[in-house]
């Protein structure tokens, strides 16, 4: 099984930590003669394909590389924009790899802090007094777990949706936390978390959890 990422989030909602334990390469190459027959966009200071699937190239996935060199954003390893330099025929015939970009910092930060958004949310929406807010929320291809402290820290895990023992994954990594973050002299509350033990441990729960399915008692 698979767990994807981790993330946690202070009771503001800020992101103070957030690790890719694998990350799902989708891509696809191509050489292309002249003209382009996909119709390419700038999204996000990216360039991805908003018209034309083909060949495992879907809409929405971005230029990731352009004769084996990888992109800078919207252009090239020279600086050029990549839009214009694919409109030039003497250009071709060129290779390019298409996938799905990865987030960047700031987009991973908005994201956390609109989850934050939702769990409030989920919470104000509850026929019932002291709901927990958002525990799971489940696509297709993954499940995102969720467990909050009585501080309002949420620890947040993206996993395979076969993965078991995420609840004891969670608390695991709130026990980390509590020994590796809050324990540390130099750790100051609700700031990011930049702890060489917790990251050596955190890691080394998810290889676990992974083999394991999940810990066992007492662990």
């Amino acid at each position: 099984m698979v767990i994807f990422s981790v993330y946690v989030v202070n009771k503001a909602g800020g992101l103070i930590y957030q690790y890719d334990n694998y990350v799902p390469r989708a891509e696809a190459e191509k050489t292309f003669s002249y003209p382009l027959d996909l119709v390419l966009k700038h999204h996000d200071e990216k360039v991805v394909v908003s018209f034309g699937q083909r060949d495992g190239i879907r809409v929405g996935h971005a230029v990731l590389s352009i004769n084996g060199v990888d992109v800078m954003g919207k252009n090239t390893a020279e600086g050029k924009d990549i839009l214009e330099y694919l409109k030039d025929a003497t250009n071709y015939p060129v290779s390019i790899r298409f996938g799905r970009a990865r987030l960047s910092s700031n987009e991973k930060l908005m994201l956390a802090s609109m989850f934050h958004s939702l769990f409030a949310i989920g919470s104000q929406l509850s026929p019932e007094v002291g709901s927990s807010g958002i525990e799971m929320l489940e696509t297709d291809v993954f499940k995102l777990h969720c467990f909050q402290t009585l501080t309002g820290i949420k620890f947040i895990v993206l996993a395979d949706p076969r993965q078991s023992g995420i609840d004891a994954l969670l608390r695991k990594i709130y026990e980390i936390y509590s020994d590796f973050a809050l324990k540390n002299p130099f750790y100051s509350l609700e700031m990011p978390i930049r702890c060489e033990l917790f990251d050596q441990n955190l890691k080394s729960s998810l290889e676990v959890a992974e083999k394991a399915g999940n810990f066992g008692a007492g662990s």
